[in-house]
């Protein structure tokens, strides 16, 4: 079962501005990457994923295209404060199974604390997004999309490592 992105995208920011965060754009977009990778990882059935986007490897780290639009038709760019008035559904945790909501508040509770700068030099050290930026210059804009496969090999990994 697919979930919705918006939706996720939404719990994300209600959950963070519960503790009193203002997520920024960029923070939510590596928070959902890290939604989907990790789930890419735990999930034994490798045709399954949380949500029907790809990610590509933008400048910036990981970016939903989807998620980009949606915040730019706003008038967000990716170091903008989110708030309220940016949800698309104030009732979120209606539209979201209830594994659906733990496997979201385990990356929260993993990655919620760094900021959006410290999570996009993270994805900068990980496999999944070097692979997809390989022979660009740092600053070259892409729209390669990177590789369920590859994040999903790479998390695997990093669960191997943690044991």
């Amino acid at each position: 079962m697919s979930r919705d992105v918006n939706v996720i995208v939404d719990y994300i920011i209600c959950r963070l501005l519960e503790v009193g965060d203002t997520p920024t754009v960029l923070k939510v977009q590596k928070l959902l990457y890290y939604t989907q990778a990790w789930f890419l990882a735990l999930n034994e059935n490798d045709n399954e994923v949380f949500f029907n986007e790809q990610f590509q490897a933008w400048v910036h780290g990981p970016v939903c295209r989807k998620v980009y639009e949606r915040f730019r038709d706003e008038g967000k760019i990716m170091f903008s404060a989110l708030d309220e008035s940016d949800l698309m559904n104030k009732d979120v945790t209606k539209c979201l199974e209830e594994q659906d909501v733990l496997h979201i508040d385990n990356v929260l509770e993993a990655y919620g604390d760094l900021s959006g700068t410290q999570l996009e030099a993270l994805t900068h050290q990980e496999d999944p997004w070097l692979n997809a930026r390989k022979g660009l210059k740092p600053l070259e804009r892409s729209e390669n999309s990177i590789q369920e496969e590859d994040m999903r090999n790479y998390y695997r990994k990093q669960l191997q490592v943690s044991v």
